[in-house]
């Protein structure tokens, strides 16, 4: 190999160690890989940044956008609800989310199916205080693993088939066809990912999760009587089993009900009484059918979707002190609202508008974004913070937001335009739609997330242009020694290898021209082998760089590089084994 070839392999080896062995965020790591390639002349400038115009990256980008109209929708709430439903234990929340989204995932792209399953499953996950780690990957895989078992279920099929038509007289792979070696290799794989994960996935909880002295508020909300809530009970409706919040009471028609059981049906202007941390308030006021119980809230200027939630605490010269809110006319002064108030950790039982305030009460308010700037120096707040994502939810445009997103999987599965062309086409309707605005569109798409793709797509290009990976595909492939069996075996391990360093489709592509060769020099059908390269370029699992579904879930499921060589390794091996097993016996040499 010529020292190009050379430096790009230790460049890959140093990058991998660097994302095993260290801390350092990977978007620096994989952009410092590049750079190192680019600076020593290995590398063109305009390959090298052909990934960030790469067509899957800016899909990915544009994806944000359309997920962040099914989030400020409330869309991602109720996916999470109704189609993932209420499991008891990891196991089954892990069954109930995998199944659905592998057979989804056989008929539509895997980005845009992972990218809106994300944040629902993230949430769903939260709710039934169970740690994303052990949820994300198992997504990305399930995501995976239905791909292939259609010739749409990933784009690496698709381009597989092309060449097979283009460059043989193969008619091409069915739709289905590949199912008979998917189907099993999904079945056998779940199985592996649900006993497995007990122990190779890790259980880490957000930071906030584990303080035990959080400031505890007190909040009213009342049972919209056009809802979906009335006449449910408090287990269906999702108020049970809610993170550090419960629901203490239930205010009717004058009568208070304070042992609230599981199965107490919520009525039409019900006043309900929840106890909890911040947090969990915000994903409170974001439940379609409860309304803040204050009447203030909606005598504001401003329309509730451009409001946010905001945390400031009295100081002792505000003219707050020692009167009540409503005394204080305190929405007339400030333009804001009073949602609760946390003192010293007790809880106050008094309604909002009759707490009588004191130095150190911390307010928590539903205002304009701008009240932060207005009265972050003022005298009467000693403190005045926003708090992230608490934007009341567009609850009305939910159904326009899954409308969109449905169209948009309908147009790029029936091929009446490309992924890139319907993702743009949903989020432009997203925006103009007011599904969401262009600021919080902008604030959802991940930078960090799609630099890592970019240079993933720069380092493989290196790879294949320094015929560095031809080289070490001609080594590998003389082991087989004239076996079609094992010459099989060998394929489907250097696609895998390929597959975790350089993406599905750089591997797919390298690979077709070599298994092509090796069955004409064998003298056996070819289809078994262009299948082999089919499953081995999908079912990557080894590494987040391998396949963009396991970049986009290694930020929101807190993972680290060796959790997916935890649970991945084995995870091909078992797909390498039924795949070299049973491709012969189904399309034979």
């Amino acid at each position: 190999m010529p020292w190009e070839a050379w430096f790009t392999v230790g460049t890959v080896i140093v990058t991998v160690g660097l994302l095993i062995f260290t801390r350092y965020s990977p978007d620096l790591i994989l952009m410092a890989g590049l750079s190192a390639l680019i600076l020593s002349g290995v590398l063109p400038v305009r390959e090298a940044l052909s990934g960030f115009s790469n067509e899957g990256m800016a899909t990915v980008g544009i994806m944000f956008i359309v997920v962040a109209g099914l989030q400020e929708t409330g869309a991602v709430s109720w996916i999470s609800q109704y189609l993932l439903g209420r499991p008891k234990t990891i196991t089954g929340a892990q069954l109930r989310m995998m199944l659905p989204v592998s057979a989804l995932s056989a008929f539509m792209n895997n980005t845009p199916l992972v990218a809106m399953m994300i944040p629902a499953v993230s949430d769903w996950g939260r709710k039934h205080k169970i740690s994303p780690s052990k949820l994300l990957i198992p997504l990305s895989y399930a995501a995976i693993l239905g791909g292939t078992c259609t010739i749409i279920g990933t784009s690496t099929n698709l381009v597989i088939n092309g060449l097979l038509i283009s460059q043989t007289d193969y008619p091409g792979i069915g739709f289905f066809e590949l199912a008979w070696i998917g189907v099993p290799t999904a079945i056998i794989s779940i199985t592996y990912i649900v006993i497995a994960s007990r122990w190779l996935l890790p259980a880490r909880q957000p930071a906030v999760s584990s303080l035990s002295d959080f400031k505890e508020y007190s909040v009213d909300m009342i049972v919209d009587p056009s809802g979906p809530l009335v006449n449910k009970n408090v287990e269906v409706a999702g108020l049970r089993h809610l993170v550090n919040l419960y629901l203490a009471e239930i205010e009717r028609d004058g009568e208070l009900i304070t042992s609230v059981a599981p199965e107490s049906i919520l009525q039409a202007n019900d006043r309900l009484v929840f106890v909890g941390a911040v947090d969990s308030v915000v994903e409170l006021t974001k439940i379609r059918g409860l309304l803040p119980a204050t009447n203030q809230v909606f005598k504001l200027d401003a329309p509730r979707a451009r409001r946010t939630l905001i945390e400031a605490v009295v100081s002792d010269s505000s003219p707050l002190v020692g009167r009540s809110i409503r005394e204080g006319r305190f929405r007339n002064k400030y333009d804001a609202v009073v949602i609760a108030v946390a003192r010293n950790g007790k809880r106050l039982k008094t309604k909002i508008g009759d707490i009588v305030m004191k130095e150190g009460d911390t307010l928590l308010l539903e205002a304009r974004p701008a009240f932060v700037d207005q009265h972050k120096n003022s005298r009467d707040f000693y403190l005045v913070s926003r708090i992230e994502n608490s934007n009341p939810p567009r609850h009305d445009r939910a159904f326009v937001s899954i409308g969109i997103m449905v169209g948009m999987v309908l147009l790029a599965s029936f091929d009446i335009l490309p992924m890139f062309q319907a993702a743009l086409l949903a989020s432009g309707l997203m925006i103009l739609t007011r599904c969401v605005t262009t600021g919080q569109a902008r604030r959802n798409i991940d930078w960090s997330l799609l630099v890592v793709i970019a240079s993933s797509f720069g380092i493989g290009k290196a790879l294949e242009t320094t015929g560095a990976a031809q080289s070490i595909a001609d080594v590998l492939t003389g082991f087989a020694q004239g076996s079609p069996w094992l010459s099989l075996a060998v394929i489907y391990l250097i696609t895998t290898f390929f597959t975790e360093i350089i993406t599905n489709n750089g591997a797919a592509a390298l690979m077709f021209p070599i298994a092509l060769a090796t069955a004409n020099s064998l003298g056996v059908d070819f289809t078994p082998f262009v299948i082999a390269i089919m499953m081995a370029a999908s079912a990557s699992f080894a590494t987040p760089i391998g396949y963009q579904t396991n970049l986009m879930v290694y930020g929101p499921g807190g993972y680290r590089f060796n959790d997916y060589l935890r649970i991945g390794i084995p995870l091909n091996i078992v797909a390498g084994i039924i795949s070299v097993l049973l491709i012969p016996i189904i399309w034979g040499f």
